[in-house]
């Protein structure tokens, strides 16, 4: 793992300014996905449980490193108790029980791994698969714009009148702190639940800006990498590798910022219902909120989002490859020194967003590198994107725009040991003057 993330590779940026400079990189020991994210999670194998987590947690309980866990059922944290895990502990979700872990409103997890030795959540089949079990889920009390607040009693089966509550989530403070992800891996997850619905690897549901959400990498889920439903929760150095739901959905009136993440796409494994890198919705069905709240808004930063593709030309003809960023009405998103690279298109806005000044505000692009994209930015339904065209093009965004190939794009380092991956995330810093690349994402 760590020849195969000194070598994470080059992303060569084309930087499209009047000196038509290309900035290049190396990255190397220094990235922030060195030792703890693992990219090939199918060849790990680690002790049989020696310790079992069912039923509900209601008192304050530590997991630790030299005990080896199954999950099984639905297990619930309640009564206000805080589960803590040593770094290096390994969580095994039962296959045949869909296993899950909630966090219960009032409750915390504490679940703070290192960098040399994170927290894994992992799958009990000898060959593993995504959707192997549920996945994790954290409740809290923040706001949510929906009526009555919410409950994720649908993800579970065979649940007691009194389980229900907990279940439950949303409320009125906005920094409600239900505890520390850091420094954690979940993979496989994502249980089919019926026919279209599934688990997702981590589900944050009103959660508020003092809960710590960092360096979490999720891989080969079956359902939504990260589900964010309301709340105010900060996301910092997240990792989504190979969803076959979304890689970072937000909704329900969530008010996060999404900073230093990647997401990589697979033309493969994505789900025939549609699938994107990120996914901004303020409800499923109006009737659900209420309008006097505010929608979902969403920050993101130094974000890079890309298919990997031996050939993305021929993966985007076969209809395999859908929008990169999808955005509903009612919504707001102002992302900024991102690079989309491979996708078809790279931006999808609801067909019902009427293109005008006041809506194009809510949707912000800056700073921008769009590669190898089947188009830029588009209403759904609508091929004449003309007016978007006009306004983020403006030269005041800074956007640029590139078609290479990924040959031409990513310079890949592999030798017979590393696996083939390419991927480079830089931060454009621009001015009416000049453009230079800084190391921000991997190196950040």
């Amino acid at each position: 793992m760590k020849n195969f993330t000194q070598l994470l590779l080059i992303f060569l940026f084309v930087i499209g300014n009047v000196f038509a400079q290309q900035e290049k990189g190396i990255i190397g020991a220094n990235n922030w996905l060195y030792n703890w994210a693992e990219f090939k999670p199918n060849q790990n194998s680690y002790d049989e449980p020696t310790q079992i987590i069912a039923g509900n947690i209601d008192k304050d309980t530590k997991l630790v490193k030299r005990d080896t866990y199954l999950l099984l059922g639905s297990v619930f944290v309640t009564n206000g108790a805080t589960l803590t895990i040593e770094p290096g502990t390994v969580i095994i979700g039962d296959f045949a029980s869909k296993a899950s872990l909630t966090i219960s409103k009032g409750s915390k997890i504490i679940a703070e791994g290192l960098e040399t030795d994170p927290i894994i959540f992992t799958s009990n089949r000898s060959v593993k698969r995504a959707g192997d079990w549920g996945g994790l889920i954290i409740l809290g009390d923040a706001p949510t714009n929906k009526f009555g607040n919410g409950s994720v009693a649908s993800y579970h089966t065979d649940l007691t009148p009194s389980a229900y509550a907990n279940t439950n989530f949303g409320g009125s403070d906005p920094e409600s702190n239900s505890g520390i992800l850091k420094y954690v891996r979940i993979e496989f997850a994502g249980k089919r639940i019926s026919n279209n619905d599934y688990f997702n690897g981590l589900l944050l549901a009103c959660t508020g800006s003092k809960t710590v959400i960092e360096n979490i990498m999720v891989s080969y889920s079956a359902g939504n990498s990260f589900e964010i439903y309301g709340g105010q929760v900060n996301l910092n150095k997240l990792v989504s590798y190979r969803s076959s739901g979304n890689d970072f959905k937000f909704n329900y009136g969530a008010n996060s910022k999404l900073h230093n993440s990647l997401a990589v796409r697979s033309p493969y494994v994505s789900s025939s219902y549609g699938s994107r890198c990120i996914q901004i919705s303020s409800y499923n069905k109006k009737e659900e909120v209420d309008f006097s709240k505010n929608g979902t808004m969403v920050v993101a930063e130094n974000i890079t989002l890309v298919t990997d593709s031996d050939n993305i030309k021929a993966d985007i003809d076969k209809g395999l490859v859908k929008e990169a960023v999808y955005v509903g009405q009612n919504s707001s998103l102002n992302m900024s020194t991102s690079v989309i690279s491979g996708f078809n298109p790279a931006v999808l806005f609801q067909d019902t967003i009427f293109i005008n000044q006041e809506n194009l505000e809510k949707i912000k692009f800056s700073n921008m590198y769009f590669n190898n994209c089947n188009g830029n930015i588009f209403v759904e339904n609508n091929s004449n994107n003309e007016d978007l065209e006009n306004w983020y093009g403006n030269s005041a965004f800074f956007n640029v725009y590139a078609k290479s190939n990924n040959a031409e794009t990513f310079i890949d380092l592999k030798n017979d040991k590393k696996p083939d991956f390419r991927l480079r995330i830089n931060k454009i810093i621009a001015s009416k003057d000049h453009f230079a690349a800084e190391d921000t994402g991997i190196n950040d």
